[in-house]
């Protein structure tokens, strides 16, 4: 390995062969490597479940599924950023591309100094907007984590009639001793409380 970073990968969509051989001769040229090109949104949306690209850059108006209702498709399976072209200011297909994975917009003849601009802008708020996607998650998942602690806390404070700081530290020297994270001794004591509650079998 000479420890350089691999070229960006890009799928390309254009239902016109001007348009995609433009794009093929020019992105190579820039540094990048085009590893998909397809005439339709579908086969940009077969094409993508095999070459797993970084960046997908594709035409808006093309016959079977147009670029939005592909990227939409794409980005159901895997998060990538999404880069369209179009010859056209459509009011209605710019209503309907603003999705959370289209990151940039070009217009046709594309000049190589805008298609640099966009491609690298595409990428970097494509890495903003998934660090704040896991931000967001990672905040979910420790709200849902604390209220289950504090389920297991009031469980503990009701079986061994502690107080609500010395239940905590019962908890958190449970988890300690044994290797064991917090949430995972939380879950294991609603569990046990569960078998506790449960009525007795009749006859």
């Amino acid at each position: 390995m000479n420890g350089l970073r691999r070229p960006l990968r890009i799928a390309l969509a254009d239902d016109e062969r001007d348009t995609r051989e433009f794009f093929q001769e020019l992105l190579p040229r820039l540094g990048y490597e085009v590893v998909t090109v397809a005439e339709t949104g579908r086969q940009l949306a077969d094409a993508c479940r095999s070459c797993q690209p970084d960046l997908v850059i594709t035409d808006i108006r093309m016959p079977d599924m147009d670029g939005i209702e592909a990227s939409d498709l794409i980005n159901r399976e895997r998060s990538l950023p999404v880069i369209l072209v179009s010859a056209f200011h459509d009011a209605d297909y710019l209503a309907r591309a603003e999705k959370d994975h289209i990151m940039a917009y070009l217009v046709k003849p594309v000049k190589p100094a805008d298609l640099v601009a966009a491609v690298s802008l595409a990428m970097m708020r494509f890495e903003h907007f998934q660090k704040l996607r896991q931000e967001a998650a990672s905040l979910r998942q420790a709200l849902e984590d604390r209220k289950v602690i504090e389920r297991a806390k009031g469980v503990v404070m009701r079986r061994a009639g502690l107080d609500e700081p010395e239940a905590f530290r019962r908890l958190q020297k449970v988890a300690s001793d044994h290797n064991f994270k917090l949430i995972e001794i939380a879950h294991a004591i609603l569990t046990s409380e569960e078998v506790y509650q449960m009525p007795p079998r009749a006859g």
